[in-house]
């Protein structure tokens, strides 16, 4: 018999120590040592329903058992080795774990609280399973031997276990939404900050509800209170008197048209210039618009400036107009790539930011050349913890004029995102190599810059080309001449711009 003891000690040490069982009760379960109230009329039941002294509601790791719930003792773990539900973790293939008389088990009678006080008897438990796993029970003991217990007593405790096995996982769907909930809210600040630095108001015209849903910044532009859901009456009255007409009506001719809203407009409180720019996001199946997506930003002060900045205006509307062209675009193509608002919301911020951090440097230059080592310094250094040592430049001394830098800087901030999630740089030593040289093609300036990633995971190329991918290639378009070729070889992703000057 003590033979017999002896042999079943290992295969429950191996089976408490299981990866896949540990995994899915630290999943479940971060902390286990918190005792849970919701889960002590589930103990009281059990107690009630063997008239047992004690009633336990417990999750077992490889070195504890601790108690979520307990009715009849203060404890609120003990060690394995003197642990009962050890042994019906152990044996929960067969059900529910019975001992009638632990003094004349072949391992339990040398428990410690069976060999000394509390001088343990009988004990009930059934396995709580999470995912095919048994993380824990509940159980009854008390100090009394007993000669035979129902089988209906038995299906009942485990009805209990299974119901804390529910109770389990509603309780870790709602801390997971939770966690979730709050990544979304700083998400939706991290946005709210971009488009504030950005300086760029974003508006959803609900044509049908006769609503608009703007940003922060559009509110302050139009000077509304700081709903995000305003009446469509209200924005428009804000809109100056001799405006409000034409503006009304190009937004109508481009929604029969089908073509883009492009106005200039003054705001009826304060007299400032706003820019902007929509169109049509979707239609019903009679083709009548339903939503109209639109961006403005704040022109005043080129409209006020001198006459050297009016011919710097001239060049800066349209850069206004492309990049809000791009915005539409980028906000157009990230909806249709993801319903899911959360996921909008970081993609849409990034690439935002990406233009902005661009703009902000040929503001700085008033719209002349920016150095190409600006450029990479300010998309890259918010994805690096350490730029020195992740950044590692060969260029030559390399001018980028406005419609380069920021088409190379969109790009840029697509290769970090992505370098972030998959690549390089999702691990402590990853790092990027890049080599910019200068050189002449046909009488021309062209820029050959060689992104790579070294010390990341292994590379595989991607099954299906995603909407990053695609702006990557993209991006440059409107430069005749230029190309972005991205090679996925094992060792690291390999980007090849070609960008005339």
């Amino acid at each position: 018999m003590h033979e017999k003891a002896e042999a079943m000690l290992p295969a429950m040490a191996e089976t408490l120590g299981s990866r896949e069982r540990l995994e899915v009760l630290h999943a479940a379960v971060p902390d286990m040592s918190v005792a849970d109230s919701d889960f002590e009329p589930l103990a009281k039941l059990a107690a009630g329903l063997f008239d047992a002294p004690i009633a336990l509601v417990t999750l077992v790791d490889h070195e504890w058992e601790w108690f979520k719930a307990a009715v009849g003792t203060t404890e609120s773990r003990v060690p394995v080795d003197e642990s009962f539900c050890a042994h019906a973790i152990g044996d929960r293939d067969r059900g529910a774990f019975l001992v009638l008389d632990a003094s004349l088990h072949p391992v339990l009678r040398h428990n410690q609280k069976v060999a000394q006080a509390p001088f343990l008897r009988f004990y009930a438990g059934a396995p709580i399973i999470l995912r095919g796993q048994a993380v824990g029970t509940v159980c009854v003991l008390d100090r009394v031997p007993r000669a035979e217990v129902a089988a209906k007593q038995l299906d009942a405790l485990q009805g209990i276990a299974d119901a804390a096995a529910s109770l389990l996982k509603l309780k870790d769907e709602a801390r997971r939404r939770a966690l979730k909930e709050a990544a979304l809210s700083r998400e939706e600040q991290r946005l709210a900050m971009a488009l504030d630095a950005a300086n760029v108001g974003s508006w959803l015209w609900d044509i049908r509800a006769g609503t608009v849903a703007g940003n922060g910044a559009m509110m302050r532009m139009f000077e509304l209170p700081a709903e995000r859901i305003l009446s469509a009456k209200a924005v428009f009255g804000a809109i100056h008197p001799d405006d409000r007409g034409s503006t009304f009506s190009k937004l109508r001719q481009a929604m029969a048209a089908n073509e883009e809203y492009d106005g200039m407009f003054r705001i009826r409180a304060n007299g400032r210039w706003l820019l902007g720019r929509g169109r049509v996001h979707d239609r019903d199946s009679k083709g009548s618009a339903l939503t109209f997506l639109g961006m403005t930003i704040d022109v005043t002060e080129q409209q006020a400036s001198v006459q050297r900045t009016r011919l710097l205006l001239k060049e800066l509307n349209h850069r206004v107009k492309n990049t809000l062209a791009m915005l539409q675009s980028l906000a157009r193509q990230t909806l249709r790539q993801t319903s899911d608002p959360a996921e909008f919301m970081t993609a849409f911020a990034g690439r935002l930011q990406a233009i902005s951090e661009a703009h902000g440097l040929l503001s700085d230059y008033e719209w002349g050349t920016i150095r190409l080592a600006e450029l990479i310094s300010k998309q890259l250094r918010p994805y690096v913890s350490d730029y020195a040592e992740q950044v590692e430049i060969h260029k030559d001394e390399v001018l980028l004029g406005p419609d380069q830098a920021v088409g190379l800087g969109l790009v840029l901030h697509e290769l970090a995102t992505n370098a972030v999630k998959y690549g390089s740089l999702s691990v402590p030593k990853g790092k990027i190599v890049l080599t910019a040289r200068g050189v002449v093609e046909e009488g021309g300036a062209v820029l050959h810059l060689t992104w790579t990633e070294v010390g990341g995971p292994p590379v595989r190329d991607p099954r299906r080309r995603g909407f990053g991918s695609l702006l990557i290639e993209r991006s440059l378009d409107k430069i005749i001449g230029s190309s972005v070729k991205v090679e996925y070889l094992p060792a690291g992703v390999t980007a090849l711009i070609r960008l005339p000057l």
